[in-house]
């Protein structure tokens, strides 16, 4: 009876420590992006590196997310987990004191790096700690409170925003993340890791994030032609990485269910493509209620919760819906009615209604609600249980990686369309274009999506 109290007892405190990180990191996350006008305002930040604010944590990220994955199986997940905790409180700490463009993205960069190794130890902890009977619902609650984060994150960082300045968003989360220090320090105990250690790919390792790092810079120099060199050697890079991991025996990221299994690869293909299309939606909704409409932050934040509420209403409902019928199905409608909502944002207008636009993102929210929590049911029943960690780390890469390129597709357009020029009145006309030239491109994103999310075929029902 004692042994399954305490173990009752880890499991509960294990699960808070990781929900309240799950809810603090999208916080910020969305908070920052509300915050995005008055960033440029304070700081003389032209188009270009305003969009570096988001996009140098998502580079970030993307870059270390894999080799955090591989050092947590290594040396244990709650240590990175922590190391990662602590390190997003201090970065936070810079952004919010940073007085010039350099320091801010810097300090963005610096705080997509900690966050990697939340992103890479959440689920693994609770995977790790809960047996497969209570696991998905386990896993259920982790996902819907990062939809939680993502949903009050506006709101709370509009507000904070108009009353004490946008150096603010960066600290509201770090309360709560001192608390999950605490919790992990002196009340969870115990460590995981894998059983056999292995070695660590370093090699793989430099290669990957330095293509990810090429791609993003080659996306900012592109009107040089620096900028096609930095493009070719990135994607050399990432077609010789992907090749590298096959053969290696212990590699940073397991390639080898791309070459086996057609249902695992063309679900994980369309989360790609959704999370390309749909991500930078907050960004640009951001500032077109801002500058275009002229709107406080408070109040663009709450219209900007209507996507990610719609998502946290709706993905639960998904998920259980996706026992019952196909995946493939759910997930392609899904896709589609995503890709109408982008339509109808494509076609967003100084002088559109609001009622137009909250249409519009719930829209995208429900169509991303229908194809997510089905797209990763049927991911994760595609694969045999031994390969239930590796199929993790991929959709977790994935995401992550759609979410960057969303942000290189924002970057591009804006250095097309606006230049090195910081926005005003004088020219938000180019503003308007830009926004609604990347919600055309991404609607366009969802047809390849649909592709492979209708021709991956049933998953396994064994």
């Amino acid at each position: 009876m004692q042994d399954q109290y305490t173990e009752h007892s880890l499991q509960r405190l294990t699960l808070t420590m990781v929900l309240l990180n799950a809810f603090t990191t999208p916080l910020m996350l969305s908070a920052v992006n509300v915050a995005l006008p008055a960033i440029a305002k304070d700081l003389s930040m032209n188009a270009v590196q305003l969009s570096w604010v988001p996009m140098a944590y998502l580079m970030a990220s993307a870059m270390f997310v894999l080799i955090f994955g591989r050092l947590a199986d290594m040396v244990g997940r709650k240590r990175i987990f922590l190391i990662g905790t602590s390190s997003v409180i201090v970065t936070s700490l810079i952004g919010a004191f940073s007085d010039s463009s350099a320091m801010l993205i810097s300090a963005r960069f610096l705080q997509g790096v900690s966050a990697a190794m939340l992103y890479a130890t959440q689920v693994a902890i609770v995977t790790s700690v809960f047996p497969p009977a209570k696991r998905g619902q386990a896993i259920g609650l982790t996902v819907s409170t990062i939809y939680l984060g993502l949903t009050i994150g506006p709101v709370i960082g509009g507000y904070v925003i108009d009353t004490f300045g946008w150096r603010a968003c960066f600290m509201v989360h770090i309360p709560l993340a001192v608390i999950v220090l605490c919790l992990g320090a002196f009340f969870v105990k115990g460590e995981w890791s894998a059983d056999e250690r292995g070695s660590f790919d370093l090699l793989g390792a430099i290669m990957y994030s330095f293509s990810i790092l090429l791609l993003c810079l080659g996306v900012s120099w592109l009107s040089s032609n620096l900028s096609y060199i930095s493009l070719a050697v990135s994607i050399i890079g990432l077609i010789f990485f992907f090749f590298f991991e096959n053969v290696h025996k212990h590699p940073i990221f397991d390639v080898n269910l791309f070459f086996t299994n057609r249902v695992f690869t063309f679900s994980c293909l369309a989360s790609l493509i959704i999370y390309t299309a749909t991500f930078a939606n907050v960004v640009q909704v951001s500032l077109y209620l801002q500058y275009l409409k002229g709107m406080s932050a408070t109040v663009a934040g709450l219209i900007m919760m209507c996507q990610p509420l719609t998502m946290a209403i709706f993905s639960p409902l998904a998920g259980r819906l996706s026992d019952r019928f196909e995946p493939r199905r759910l997930a392609s409608l899904g896709m589609a009615i995503s890709c109408g909502g982008l339509i109808l944002l494509s076609n967003l207008r100084t002088d559109s209604s609001l009622t137009y636009l909250v249409l519009a993102l719930v829209f995208t929210g429900l169509g991303f609600s229908l194809f997510s929590s089905p797209n990763v049911n049927a991911i994760m029943s595609s694969v045999e249980k031994r390969f239930f960690g590796s199929a993790n780390g991929v959709m977790a890469t994935m995401r992550i990686v759609g979410q960057m390129t969303s942000m290189v597709l924002v970057t591009l357009i804006f250095t097309i369309v606006i230049g090195s020029v910081e926005i005003g009145v004088s020219n938000y006309d180019d503003l308007e274009k830009a926004i609604r030239l990347t919600f055309t491109i991404a609607s366009m994103l969802c047809l390849p999506g649909l592709y492979f999310s209708l021709a991956r075929g049933k998953m396994r029902t064994s």
